[in-house]
């Protein structure tokens, strides 16, 4: 009990640091996304591995914004292969079929969420977005970053690139927490804060959105009566169907 007492204290201090350190990284993200919006824009969200989890936090979720579309290919996620999406993650050329792919524009942000911001994919993801005229957004762990080299020829990493870094202040290699008895760290934090960064993110972009006056498209939970009906005209203008 007092090993988890602990590790939710470490944890509670990482969020900490990212309000204090963080919040006007968040805020310039949020206008991006707002005013992507605005335009009739869409705001994209990718990570890899881990990191999916933060970018599908963010989509058709209870409390969530409608125009938030999810780039989640499955040879990324670690549902098919333990070690299939680290090495696909690392391949050069894969990054822009995807931003193709999914008709990123100039009227779109594109979030990319990676840890150390090095590999391929993630770099590829920005870059690419960038050459599109969109805005780009990067949620990374600035210790891990500033401390590796690119995985990708160009030397860069997705902070290099995005309008917007924002630090998820996890340390490099992502676990420091450490048991009693035990030589390696455990106990990862990118995601607790990553997933606290994307809702914190998400709230202020519906406060830029109502600040300019318009309605801002709101998911509410399909398991509360009348969800459903609440929630058909979003996914029928925001995705093209319902049923």
């Amino acid at each position: 009990m007092n090993t988890a007492k602990r590790y939710l204290a470490y944890v509670q201090d990482k969020i900490q640091e990212v309000v204090d350190h963080e919040l006007p990284n968040i805020d310039k993200a949020a206008q991006l996304v707002a005013e992507s919006y605005l335009k009739g824009g869409r705001f994209y969200v990718f990570g890899s591995g881990h990191s999916h989890l933060i970018a599908e936090e963010l989509y058709i979720r209870a409390g969530g914004l409608a125009f938030v579309h999810a780039i989640l290919p499955q040879e990324l996620l670690l549902s098919q292969m333990a070690t299939k999406s680290t090495c696909v993650e690392r391949l050069e050329g894969y990054g822009p079929m995807l931003v193709d792919l999914y008709e990123i524009d100039e009227k779109d942000t594109l979030m990319v969420i990676s840890n150390s911001g090095r590999n391929a994919v993630p770099v590829e993801m920005c870059m690419a977005a960038k050459a599109k005229g969109a805005n780009v957004i990067a949620l990374t762990s600035m210790q891990h970053t500033k401390d590796v080299t690119s995985r990708h020829s160009s030397g860069k990493k997705i902070c290099d690139i995005a309008d917007v870094t924002i630090d998820n202040c996890a340390v490099k290699g992502d676990a420091n927490f450490y048991v009693e008895g035990v030589n390696l760290p455990v106990g990862p934090t990118s995601d607790a804060t990553g997933i606290a960064i994307a809702q914190a993110l998400s709230c202020e972009i519906v406060e830029k959105i109502a600040a300019a006056g318009a309605e801002p498209p709101i998911f509410v939970s399909s398991n509360v009566d009348g969800g459903d009906e609440k929630n058909a005209h979003l996914y029928e203008t925001y995705y093209g169907y319902w049923k």
